[in-house]
């Protein structure tokens, strides 16, 4: 049988869902439970930062939104006593919100220069919230946190570990049905030629504060997400790691895609982990950087276009055996 890219890709998001699924059946590892509830966070903000790359932006600030929509949540809920799986919303909200004041300024930018910008607004929301916000905050040294569900409860990990499955597919089939609709194609014209889509009755500058202000919420639900359930909150969560790993993450998996930040997610943090496992600190850093680098030479379209990849090659392999003329490689460094 004779599979595309797309069915590939089909398939293997629900080969994904059902192993994400059956998984905390399997062992009753509570690292592994752990590990697998902070890998779907990371996939929900992988994929925010990749829903603006839909419109050709890119920014180097996302932990801005993370951070903000952790503090948010966790100040409504501990302030208002309202249950996190409600604040979790309302904190994506404040995160939105600040996201469109960010785009209003900056949303003109392209590129790199849009990148700095939002680097430097993440350095600096993180350096009012350990001085002039710190009487609510607890500047460097934190707040604790409420848990998204109760350790009161029995199996309350097994019961978190759904819900943030549940809202980690809720997220994703969001962003494939914005990517589907007149928004998305909108989306893709801005990204692919700005001036065609000018000229089509395309407002850039409207969709691409659209785009901004979606991420921002997508970016905020997974901080409230994280900190519900480390159950404690620090300054930490603005770190330039936490701006760089979603962009790490959607470049490996396959950058302007759905199935590249869930496949990039998971990949490089089995590889993460598994070289904590071996005693490595400073060195994962080293063979993650010449993973990436290898990818962006050798599969620049990610590893969500391995498939296809592959099966080019067998393809030109059976053409070579079979004494036909080869056509030329499809396989290209750039």
């Amino acid at each position: 049988m004779n599979f595309g890219r797309h069915e590939l890709t089909k398939y293997g998001l629900v080969a994904a869902l059902a192993i994400a699924t059956a998984l905390p059946f399997l062992s009753d590892n509570m690292f592994l439970l752990n590990l697998l509830v902070l890998m779907l966070i990371s996939i929900i903000f992988a994929s925010a930062w990749n829903l603006l790359a839909f419109t050709g932006q890119g920014s180097l600030g996302h932990a801005a939104f993370f951070g903000i929509g952790a503090y948010a949540s966790t100040l409504i809920a501990v302030r208002c006593g309202i249950s996190p799986f409600v604040t979790i919303f309302l904190g994506a909200a404040v995160a939105a919100f600040i996201g469109i004041l960010i785009g209003l300024t900056c949303v003109r930018l392209k590129e790199w220069f849009l990148a700095m910008v939002t680097f430097g607004f993440a350095i600096i929301v993180q350096t009012l919230t350990v001085s002039v916000l710190a009487p609510v905050t607890g500047g460097w040294d934190g707040i604790a946190s409420p848990r998204l569900v109760s350790p009161s409860i029995p199996g309350y990990q097994f019961i978190e570990y759904y819900v943030v499955l549940a809202i980690t597919i809720a997220s994703l089939v969001v962003i494939w049905y914005i990517m589907k609709s007149r928004i998305g194609l909108a989306f893709l014209a801005i990204r692919e030629n700005e001036l065609e889509a000018r000229a089509a009755g395309v407002d850039p500058i409207r969709y691409r504060l659209l785009a901004f202000a979606m991420s921002a919420y997508l970016a905020g639900i997974a901080g409230a997400l994280q900190i519900y359930h480390i159950g404690y909150l620090t300054p930490d969560l603005y770190g330039v790691n936490n701006s760089f790993w979603p962009v790490t993450y959607v470049i490996l998996g396959g950058l302007g895609t759905i199935a590249g930040p869930v496949a990039g997610t998971i990949v490089l943090t089995v590889i993460w982990e598994g070289l904590k496992e071996t005693g490595l600190t400073f060195g994962r850093y080293v063979i993650v950087g010449f993973i990436l680098i290898l990818t962006i030479i050798f599969l620049p379209k990610g590893l969500v276009n391995l498939p296809e990849r592959v099966r080019t090659w067998w393809k030109e392999r059976g053409r070579k055996g079979s004494g036909a003329r080869p056509q030329r490689s499809t396989w290209k460094f750039f």
